[in-house]
């Protein structure tokens, strides 16, 4: 078992060509970095995109369903409303890549339907919908580091550390679940808790109390066809697209997963001479780890999934979905990098595809 330091992506570096600047060390990496030295839209792919020359911003524009030509097997179009005016236009498009994140971009295309039915254009293999994940967490383990109570932290560093997967990767038997989960966690120390009134009070708090280490497990929901979304046959929001039902929950595995993540994490920290070892474990639903995936997963089969392995639609080949709708598996890492990765291999491959008159 490997405890690893997070990997970090601040630039070291000042890039006046891009407009962005080296790490200032504000350790609010989290909140957006006014800098750019940390990666978020706004400071690396929206000006890289404006830069073109090619780039058009529709603020306020409600994406409600896709524009399809069903003899030519093609995307025609975004169906948008104004959100200020309420106002519906028709966008054409050559080409779309439908990344609304996982559930809004399902949502979007179930809203795509068949003139007179209630079947997307999109769903020819049924599994629309369908194999949605999150990952289950809500599982802390903590205690108190001895000694070294002359040190205080020290620097602005915006990470921590990382246990990855342990469980099922080898060689183990009798566990009683498949796939694993990984830890995020980190140490500190905090003043003392105020006690008494006033000065007393107030001088009591400049002290700090012990150094403590605590992390929190990330597990993989396997993806089951029954844990789906759909849209309600009358219910609609205020811009008249359906809203969606969810009928997904946590099973046996998952839950068996933590358990065995709470023990082995009391476990791991008394044999790190961590004292006063406590731990919890929260009940919680899907959603509420916000790594929301699946929906409209890819698969060899067009028979069996949504995409193909580029997340190009079986039903549409000018269609690409490259958000968490695409995931078949979540694994227990966070997934935006992965999304980030899959979306420039996917815009490469299509590109090509336009180039030569394919798409």
């Amino acid at each position: 078992r490997k405890l690893i330091n997070t990997r970090l992506s601040n630039m070291t570096e000042d890039k006046p060509d891009q407009g962005r600047t080296k790490c200032q060390f504000r350790n609010q990496c989290g909140r957006g970095c006014s800098f750019g030295a940390y990666f978020s839209t706004q400071a690396v792919t929206l000006p890289a995109a404006r830069a073109t020359g090619r780039l058009t911003l529709r603020p306020d524009s409600v994406v409600t369903s896709l524009e399809y030509d069903a003899a030519k097997k093609r995307v025609t179009g975004v169906r948008v409303i104004d959100a200020k005016t309420k106002k519906a236009e028709l966008i054409p498009a050559r080409l779309v890549f439908l990344c609304a994140s996982a559930m809004a971009s399902t949502q979007i295309l179930m809203n795509s339907r068949i003139p007179g039915t209630d079947k997307s254009h999109f769903d020819g293999s049924g599994t629309l919908g369908r194999y949605v994940m999150d990952h289950i967490f809500r599982v802390g383990v903590w205690g108190d580091i001895p000694g070294m109570t002359d040190f205080i932290e020290y620097g602005r560093r915006p990470g921590g550390v990382y246990i990855p997967r342990f469980r099922n990767v080898g060689g183990e038997e009798g566990i009683g679940f498949r796939r694993g989960y990984g830890y995020q966690g980190g140490a500190r120390r905090d003043p003392l808790p105020p006690q008494g009134f006033g000065a007393s009070m107030k001088h009591g708090m400049r002290g700090y109390g012990p150094w403590r280490f605590g992390m929190g497990a990330f597990g993989e929901c396997l993806p089951y066809e029954d844990n789906r979304v759909s849209l309600h046959a009358d219910k609609v929001d205020r811009f008249g697209v359906p809203l969606m039902r969810f009928d997904v929950t946590f099973r046996d595995n998952e839950l068996k997963m933590m358990s065995d993540a709470r023990t082995e994490g009391e476990a791991m920290l008394r044999k790190a001479g961590l004292v006063n070892v406590s731990s919890e474990r929260r009940e919680h639903v899907p959603g509420d780890a916000i790594h929301e995936m699946g929906g409209a997963r890819m698969g060899a089969d067009p028979r069996a999934s949504v995409l193909n392995q580029w997340g190009q639609a079986h039903d549409a080949a000018n269609l690409f979905v490259t958000d968490g709708a695409q995931m078949a598996s979540v694994s227990c890492v966070n997934p935006s990098l992965t999304f980030m990765a899959l979306t420039a291999r996917a815009a490469d491959h299509a590109v090509k595809q336009l180039k030569a008159g394919v798409i």
